[in-house]
C-alpha cells in the first residue's frame, strides 16, 4: 500500500476530526501517502482532492464537525458518477479508501469495493443506528449534549411546573432518546422501535404530581411522533399543556466527549493497518470495547435492535 485516500459522508458527527487525524497520522508512520477527500463522495466525482501530513491534522482531535467537509451525493448514486469517482481514484493511484459516515456511507463504500476498490468502512453518525456495532463515532457526545439540555431544560420546567417534551434525533433508531432519557430521569422516553402508551404517560405524571414533582420530562425520538401532536394528545386528555423544545442540529455540533475521540482514534488507526495487510470491503465496528471487522455487506443487512434491558430501567426507575 503506497497511497490511501479518507473521507467523511452523510451527516457529520463528533470526532470524525480524531478520526481523520488518526488514519492520516497512522498513514504516516507507515511509510503511507494519504489523500484528503473534500465533501465526501462528490469530492471524488470532481476529483476534489488534498494530499495531506502531519500538519495538515494538527489541533483538530477536540473540534466537532469535519475537516474535510461533508454532502450527500445523488450523483455518486448513478452509475456513471460512481464510474467517474473510480476513474479517479485510479488516476491517482489510489489503492485503498477509509469512509467515515453512517448506513448511507457504507453503501457506497460497498459499491466500491464491488468495483474493485479496497474501501474500509468505519461507523460515524450521531445515530447508533449501525446494528453490528455497539457504539458509533458520535454518539457519546450526542447523549451528553442531549443530557445537559435535560438539565438546563428542567430547571424552567420545574420553575413554571409544567410537562416538557424534549425531541431529539433518531428517525429509525431510539438510542439516543433512551440512553439521554434514562442518565436524565425522564418520565417517559418515546422512540419508534415501540408502540408508546398516552394512557401509561399519564398515569406516571399523576403519580408524580401526587408525590409532590413539580416537572415531567418526555424525551422524544424523532422518528415515533410529531412533537406537537403528542402535545395536543396530552391537552386532550387532561387539559394541561406542554412545552415543546426540538433540539436539533445542536446534537450533531460540539467537542467530542473523551470517549468519542479515543473511539475515533483506534478505529482510524485499524482501517490503515487493514489496507496495509491487504484487506478490503470490511465495516468496523466495537463490541464489548473489542475491535471488531466484518465483511461491510454482512454489517449491512444486520438489523438494528433496541436493548430491551435498557428499556426496563427506564419503566422501573420512572415510577
Amino acid at each position: 500500500m503506497k497511497k490511501l485516500a479518507v473521507l467523511t459522508s452523510g451527516g457529520d458527527s463528533p470526532g470524525m476530526n480524531a478520526c481523520i487525524r488518526a488514519v492520516v497520522r497512522s498513514s504516516i508512520y507507515y511509510g503511507i501517502e494519504v489523500i484528503g477527500v473534500k465533501r465526501g463522495y462528490e469530492g471524488l466525482i470532481h476529483k476534489d482532492f488534498e494530499v495531506m501530513d502531519a500538519s495538515s491534522v494538527g489541533d483538530i482531535v477536540h473540534k466537532g464537525g469535519t475537516i474535510l467537509k461533508t454532502a450527500r451525493s445523488k450523483a455518486f448514486m448513478t452509475e456513471e458518477g460512481r464510474n467517474q469517482a473510480i476513474k479517479h481514484l485510479k488516476e491517482e493511484g489510489i489503492e485503498g479508501l477509509i469512509v467515515i459516515g453512517g448506513d448511507g456511507s457504507f453503501k457506497g463504500a460497498a459499491k466500491l469495493s464491488e468495483a474493485g476498490i479496497a474501501t474500509i468502512g468505519i461507523p460515524g453518525t450521531i445515530d447508533n443506528d449501525l446494528a453490528y456495532t455497539d457504539y458509533t463515532i458520535g454518539f457519546d457526545t450526542a447523549v451528553n449534549t442531549v443530557l445537559d439540555s435535560i438539565s438546563k431544560i428542567r430547571d424552567t420546567s420545574t420553575s413554571h411546573e409544567k410537562a416538557t417534551i424534549i425531541e431529539v434525533m433518531g428517525r429509525h433508531c431510539g438510542d439516543i432518546a433512551m440512553y439521554a432519557g434514562v442518565a436524565g430521569g425522564a418520565e417517559a422516553i418515546i422512540i419508534p422501535e415501540k408502540p408508546f402508551s398516552l394512557p401509561s404517560i399519564i398515569e406516571k405524571m399523576e403519580h408524580g404530581r401526587k408525590r409532590g414533582k413539580q416537572h415531567h420530562i418526555i424525551i422524544l425520538a424523532e422518528g415515533s411522533s410529531k412533537a406537537e401532536d403528542l402535545r395536543q394528545q396530552l391537552v386532550d386528555a387532561t387539559g394541561e399543556d406542554a412545552r415543546i423544545s426540538v433540539l436539533g442540529f445542536i446534537q450533531r455540533g460540539g467537542d467530542p466527549s473523551a470517549f468519542d475521540r479515543v473511539l475515533a482514534s483506534r478505529l482510524g488507526l485499524k482501517a490503515v493497518e487493514l489496507l496495509k495487510e491487504g484487506e478490503g470491503k470490511l465495516a468496523l465496528g466495537v463490541r464489548q470495547n473489542q475491535l471488531v471487522f466484518e465483511d461491510i455487506h454482512e454489517a449491512l443487512s444486520k438489523e438494528k435492535s433496541y436493548d430491551p434491558e435498557l428499556d426496563r430501567l427506564a419503566e422501573i426507575l420512572s415510577i
